[in-house]
């Protein structure tokens, strides 16, 4: 097949779990399809996004003079977005050159299937296009809005919350109903979408993870330390940390004292940053190039995630190296986890404190954990598999495009 791929936020280096799956299924793909890839973004430096011609057919990318995130330009684009009807995160990158040069290269570009990687490229694709158009949803982006306006605690931020919610949702609707198929990451975001869609319409794709990669190590794990791995500058992320950090890490550090928590992301806020000095036992590594060597060290993995959607990488990650994960229900949602045998999960600071306290007291638990969550990516969750089941869904719609069926 030849494949269209249009991407909003750029795809390299892969360090968010979006341009993680998105980068490994393309890569995938790209052994038996023509891949041509669209991408505008943050204009940032060094720019990788040459590199990816060594994998595509064709690579087409646009820098965009994006404000910096939380910044006093970004205030004032979102306030002149305010009237608008459509989400500032779309908003800010689908602009009226990007669906110029998009629609010149439609015009020359002969690919059986256009895939829209993300609702905040939507804004940009030709949804009147005669060729099929395939959504790839990586997560609920209204729910993800919805549980930030229910966590605020500032009021401005709770009505920033609110109205982007709102948008969201009526746009999340708006786009899925033009495509042709929806592709979601999980079962739980195609109950969401079935809501509003037709369920033959929704496939799911599910997370995958890099065997290769990410394997056991018999490296010593210091007992005294817990791990989290994340973009620090997702929203979703530094709430999580912050809610670890403020009402379930006193807990664990009255029974054990010695415990300390490493968080391993990029762009950690001054907020953050700050709050992490007022608390002993805490450390922010900022980006790293390799996460491993930290999981590898770590006891327990945590994912104490309030707010998210979509299916958190992290998790499999960890799993594929065969370490214990605790987790909130919303940060494992949607991924094939059973408490107390792949995984521990706690909602409340008392239970999440428990169960971490339960791994760090038992070593032979924890490698059980680990060694029953590792045996379950390893079956079913490698890229190659997942990339496969994509392509046979593309395939698939292609074809019922073409003889006029609704696609099942």
């Amino acid at each position: 097949m030849r494949i269209l791929w249009v991407k909003a936020g750029g795809l390299v280096p892969p360090d968010t779990g979006g341009k993680i799956r998105s980068y490994n299924i393309l890569r995938e793909l790209a052994r038996t399809h023509s891949i041509a890839f669209f991408s505008f973004y943050a204009a940032h430096s060094p720019d990788i996004h040459d590199d990816l011609r060594s994998i595509f057919g064709e690579v087409i990318c646009m820098p965009l003079a994006l404000p910096p995130p939380k910044g006093p330009r970004e205030m004032l684009d979102y306030t002149a977005n305010l009237l608008t009807r459509e989400p500032y995160n779309i908003a800010k990158y689908c602009r009226s050159d990007v669906r110029t040069r998009l629609g010149q290269l439609l015009r020359k570009n002969e690919c059986d299937v256009i895939v829209c990687d993300f609702l905040t490229a939507a804004g940009v694709v030709p949804w009147n296009d005669p060729r099929p158009k395939v959504l790839f949803t990586h997560n609920v982006e209204a729910a993800i809005w919805k549980r930030h306006f229910e966590v605020a605690a500032n009021p401005l931020w709770k009505a920033v919350s609110a109205l982007e919610w709102k948008k969201m949702d009526a746009a999340e609707r708006r786009y899925l109903r033009l495509a042709d198929h929806v592709l979601t990451v999980s079962e739980s975001d195609a109950d969401t979408f079935a809501s509003f869609l037709p369920r033959n319409r929704l496939t799911v794709i599910p997370t995958g993870v890099d065997l290769q990669y990410f394997r056991p190590s018999p490296d010593e794990e210091d007992p005294d330390l817990i791990v989290f791995t994340g973009s620090m500058d997702w929203m979703p992320n530094e709430d999580g940390i912050f809610f670890f950090a403020e009402s379930i890490f006193p807990l664990i550090r009255q029974r054990r004292s010695s415990t300390k928590l490493v968080v391993v992301g990029r762009n950690p806020s001054h907020r953050l940053q700050e709050m992490v000095r007022r608390h002993s036992g805490i450390e922010l590594t900022g980006w790293v190039e390799d996460v491993r060597p930290y999981l590898r060290r770590g006891s327990v993995c945590i994912v104490p995630l309030r707010v998210g959607g979509g299916t958190r990488l992290k998790i499999f990650e960890a799993m594929a190296m065969a370490k214990a994960v605790v987790s909130t229900t919303v940060g494992a949602e949607g991924l094939p986890v059973r408490h107390g045998e792949t995984i521990l999960l706690g909602d409340t600071p008392e239970a999440f404190a428990g169960h971490v306290l339960d791994l760090l007291d038992n070593p032979q638990r924890r490698r059980s954990l680990g060694q029953a969550a590792h045996d379950l990516v390893s079956r079913s969750y490698g890229w190659s598999k997942i990339a496969e089941g994509f392509g046979q869904t593309l395939r698939r719609v292609v074809q019922e495009h073409a003889g006029g069926k609704p696609s099942k």
